[in-house]
């Protein structure tokens, strides 16, 4: 296992990052137990969680198993969507971010997060009074970095110039849905990370099982997340990525690569990327993706992989700066 520094901050992080979004519900606690000792004794310091991941009880699973370790992880959470029904129960305002900052450290039995993550961005607060909140939570010690997942790169821009601004931490973070079938983070959010020194983890390296080989043009299991949870089978249930699927899997069969571990490694290969998020539901399940590590990814096999999905737009939706229309290349000439 190696490890890489998270952004600017520092902090060095194990090139794999555990998701913990099993525990608890796929996961029993026993179950769960031996994932976090698998992942341990794989040199893995870095747990990704979230305060809505069986509203709570992943918390509360990853509290009791790190609490004689702490000093040696770095744990993040998450807050923004609702577990309970009270009216202000949800968003990115100071009434509930404090509230499931607080919650959050009780279940996690730690006086202090990592990366306090904010889940999802917030039409209806305002993103200044967000990030000086975050802000007034740092001051205090109970978080150590703001980050935030699902944001679009205006977005992340937008919090970090009024922070600068405004003399406030800063977002150290993102965490995007990235795989070999959705690529949209390419356009503009990693690119942003690399250029502004913004740590990233990523989640979904798996597609929701659609690359582990189990599905592709001629492979449609019955049963499987793909097939019985809607929301997965409509992110990714489509004939193009069933045929990025089946293109991948075939690659990796004929190579002799494990599918898993070479989708993840594709992930971990991006430049802008500091962790991929793994998770299982067992920790059997758990060995292709631990190793993913092992793998070598050369420039050749990044680009042959990259070939079954399509590249998205850039974002100013260009495509001729990638073809000898291209003037900057012209005058470098």
């Amino acid at each position: 296992m190696e490890y890489r520094l998270l952004g600017n901050t520092g902090v060095k992080v194990s090139e794999l990052c555990f998701g913990t979004m099993s525990f608890g519900g796929d996961a029993d606690k026993e179950t769960s137990y031996e994932m976090y000792k698998a992942t341990r004794e794989a040199g893995i310091n870095f747990y990704d969680c979230a305060n809505v991941y069986q509203k709570g009880i992943a918390e509360e699973y990853l509290g009791e198993f790190s609490s004689q370790d702490r000093q040696n992880l770095v744990i993040t959470t998450k807050a923004y969507f609702p577990i309970s029904d009270d009216v202000n129960g949800q968003g990115a305002s100071r009434k509930h971010l404090y509230q499931s900052l607080h919650d959050s450290l009780k279940r996690l039995k730690t006086d202090y997060i990592d990366l306090f993550y904010i889940h999802r961005f917030d039409e209806n607060t305002a993103i200044s009074e967000t990030m000086r909140v975050l802000d007034d939570m740092v001051r205090e010690g109970k978080i150590l970095y703001p980050a935030v997942s699902n944001f679009a790169a205006w977005q992340v821009a937008k919090a970090n110039g009024i922070a600068e601004r405004e003399g406030l931490s800063t977002i150290k973070c993102i965490q995007p849905m990235y795989n070999l079938a959705k690529r949209q983070a390419e356009v503009e959010l990693l690119p942003m990370a690399l250029s502004e020194n913004i740590g990233v983890t990523t989640y979904s390296p798996l597609g929701g099982g659609l690359l582990t080989g189990k599905y592709g043009k001629s492979r449609k299991p019955d049963s499987g997340r793909l097939v019985n949870d809607k929301m997965y089978g409509k992110r990714y249930g489509n004939n193009r990525n069933y045929e990025t699927a089946e293109l991948f899997t075939e690659y990796a069969e004929k190579h002799g690569y494990n599918p898993v571990s070479l989708a993840i490694k594709w992930v971990a290969s991006h430049k802008s990327v500091t962790s991929p998020i793994i998770g299982a539901r067992n920790a059997d399940q758990l060995i292709d993706s631990l190793n993913s590590v092992d793998i070598i990814m050369t420039e050749d096999l990044r680009q042959a992989i990259s070939s079954f999905s399509e590249e998205p737009a850039p974002a100013t939706d260009r495509n001729e700066e990638k073809s000898d229309f291209n003037y900057s290349v012209k005058l470098k000439k």
